[in-house]
Formats: structure tokens, sequence, C-alpha cells
């Protein structure tokens, strides 16, 4: 049987695959119009971030598995999966430390504006330290929206080593399991309103596209900072730029944009006062091992006849009777 691989992943996850008797093959491009004409015979993929389409789908022959290196699927067309019987995996929890600890890394350069005075240190400029301009973050207010496996460890991390006032909005989650990191569970108005930093851990679905626009953005602080480590869509770009460029807020960080990559005219490429990464959180040394291991294994079982560990698409499948 054939996996195709769509996007690179770690030999750690290739050597699995082989070891277990497949046969490997790469996509010659992302691109879904050349994966679509690639995807014939094909029994298996692993896809990254690259988009799998209808229209890959619609081609697809013998394919019985889609697995996601990493956590969010909404770059796979799951209702096409799911109506030709296909199963749509993912691998949770195999990121949550590496994009907690890029989060929390993001929050320290925004509030020591590590950025600023590394640049200003280079060009002269030593009298930035009489500027008095950075701040503390213990005891200060952290806003999380998405209380999954990465929100509720960002919300442990910065509870236990800072002191932080912890304040949720997520509709799917109970109070005790807030209570848990000895946090509040508020609507989104509170949580703008009061919080000094805003996280992002939403997934990305019809309920959080454009969540935070330019109405959210002037309820919170203009001292504040919001992040988003989930999905560009999550909020709006150029209601963000506008924020920062205008003072409606101090500052943000961003891993995700709306298109990936950005466009060279994106107004957020401008700002100082945003610090940005290329949707690279999870892509540390030891997590993409795991994501690898993680998505290969998942095809291994499906093929094998073994049911994997987290099938996405299950209700789905279940209705329109293909499990």
């Amino acid at each position: 049987m054939k996996v195709l691989i769509v996007q690179p992943i770690h030999e750690s996850g290739i050597n699995l695959l082989k070891s277990a008797g497949f046969e490997v093959v790469y996509a010659s491009s992302s691109d879904p119009k050349v994966v679509a004409k690639e995807i014939k015979g094909i029994d298996g993929v692993i896809v990254r971030a690259a988009p799998f389409t209808s229209e890959i789908i619609e081609q697809a022959d013998a394919l019985k598995v889609i697995s996601r290196h990493g956590v969010g699927v909404d770059n796979i067309d799951i209702e096409s999966a799911s109506k030709k019987g296909i199963l749509v995996l993912n691998t949770p929890g195999v990121n949550d430390v590496s994009v907690a600890e890029h989060t929390i890394a993001i929050i320290l350069a925004l509030s020591k504006r590590i950025k600023d005075i590394d640049n200003a240190v280079r060009v002269g400029n030593f009298n930035i330290r009489e500027e008095y301009s950075i701040i503390d973050i213990d005891g200060k207010t952290l806003g999380i929206i998405g209380f999954g496996r990465i929100g509720s460890l960002v919300a442990k991390k910065c509870k236990n080593a800072f002191n932080m006032r912890i304040l949720v909005y997520d509709p799917y989650v109970d109070k005790e399991r807030v209570k848990e990191v000895d946090g509040e569970l508020v609507d989104l108005e509170t949580l703008l309103r009061e919080s000094d930093f805003v996280t992002i851990h939403a997934p990305l679905n019809d309920e959080t596209r454009g969540l935070i626009g330019e109405r959210e953005l002037r309820m919170m602080k203009s001292s504040a900072f919001i992040i988003n480590m989930a999905r560009g869509p999550i909020w709006d770009e150029n209601a963000v730029a506008r924020a920062l460029s205008e003072g409606w807020i101090r500052g943000a960080g961003t891993d995700v944009f709306e298109e990936e990559p950005p466009d060279k005219d994106n107004p957020l490429l401008k700002l100082n006062n945003i610090i940005l990464s290329p949707h690279m959180a999870a892509l540390t040394k030891e997590c993409v091992i795991r994501m690898a291991v993680g998505s290969a294994q998942g095809v291994i079982d499906v093929l094998t006849g073994k049911k994997p560990k987290s099938i996405v698409n299950y209700s789905l499948l279940e209705k329109y009777r293909k499990i």
C-alpha cells in the first residue's frame, strides 16, 4: 500500500511507515491541483498545513485515511472525506508544550520590548533604558480565548510562574475545569475589558471566524496586548492593524495569518508593535518528531485494521453510514 506525504515531515515518521511495510511517495507540490493528479492509487495521506480540498478527495480512488500532522484540521475538507468514508485523523496533545511556550515567549517579548531594545542598542540608542517603558507581567490579568489543551496549559504555566489572574472565554468548557487553574470563566466582553494580555487558542470554525474585530479590539485597554496562536481568520487583520497604528491597544503578536505566507502588502508587516512568526510555534525539534510519529502511526493503524487514537470525523462517518 502507498502513503503520500504532501509536505515534508521528520524522517522518524517516514521510517515508521517504511518499517511497517508501506511504500512512501512524495507529492511533487502541495498545490491542490498537483495533489489531485497524484492522489490516484494512494491508500493513506499525511498532510501538514497545505489545503486538502474536495477536488483532491474526488480524485482519490483508494484513499482510506487522511492523517493531519498536527491538530487543526480546517485545511481538510472533512465533509467530502466523510461522504467517501475516508477517516480524518489528527494528533492531539503533541504540540501543547511547544505552542504554550511560544505563547509565553511572545508575552515576555512584548512586555519587555525585546525587539525594540535590541534594535535600539544596535544603533547606539543606549538611552532607551531611561524610557521606563517595559512592564512586569507578574500579577497581571491574562485572558484566554479557547480553553483546550494549549489554552489550559498556558493558563497553568502563567499562573504558576507569574502569579497571573486567569480569565477564560470558552462556551464549551465548564467552570470546574477552569477552577483547576484558579481561573474565572467569563463572557468575551468581560475578558477583553479586564485583560492585560489576551491569547487566542480556539479552533477555526463558523463560530470563531471573525471573532475578534474592530468592536472587540476597542473594548480592550489601551495598555493591553493581544496574541493569536490559533488561526489567522479568527481575527480581522485590518482591524488589528488599525488598533495597533491608532493606539487602541499597545501591542500584539501572531504566529498565524489569514493568508499564509502573508502577502507583502499585509498591513501587519509594516508595524513595529507586533511580533510576527511564520506559523512555527509547533515546529520545535522535539515537536516535529512527535507530530511525524503520531501522524504516521495513525495511518498505520487504519491501514492495518486497528482503531486509531483520534478520529476527527467520527460523527460524520456515522451520519453517512460509513462506519
